[in-house]
């Protein structure tokens, strides 16, 4: 499923997805959590984007897994394993982010009714953590895809 795409490997083209949905995830989920002027124009885009972000970075990751098989028959290059090692960390804390941002937009989206004496606290925790998240999730997918192409071009 993840092999190809019309003769093409998958990979090479489904990565690009990943590329665009997971920074975006990462700015998203900041100026989420310390704007909250802006949030009701960003609650559904986070939400969009967190779905979409997550499976690119599953599908990027199954296709590449698919790829390293096909190329390398299980023996990859030094330069592969370090990419894939990198791939293997970002779905999950991905994942993480994305459980991370759909409850920030949904405590936050609770808080227009009146709200408990925790309710302040909780919010502030979960965006707290989201941001902090949103930072590991950077430096993964720019790890990632750095490596990713210096495996394929050198350098």
């Amino acid at each position: 499923m993840f092999d190809q795409v019309f003769g093409l490997p998958a990979h090479a083209l489904i990565v690009h997805a990943a590329v665009i949905f997971v920074p975006l995830l990462v700015a998203l989920s900041i100026a989420y959590a310390v704007l909250p002027r802006v949030r009701h124009k960003l609650d559904w885009a986070l939400v969009a984007t967190a779905v979409v972000a997550l499976g690119a970075a599953f599908a990027a990751k199954e296709s590449g897994e698919a790829l390293e098989q096909r190329l390398f028959q299980g023996r990859p290059s030094p330069a592969i394993d370090v990419h894939s090692g990198f791939a293997d960390v970002l779905v999950p804390v991905t994942a993480v982010l994305t459980v991370l941002s759909l409850l920030m937009v949904w405590l936050t989206r609770a808080r227009r009714a009146p709200e408990g004496g925790g309710a302040r606290a909780v919010t502030l925790v979960v965006s707290a953590a989201s941001v902090i998240l949103a930072v590991v999730v950077g430096y993964y997918v720019l790890r990632t895809g750095h490596t990713g192409a210096t495996a394929v071009w050198g350098g």
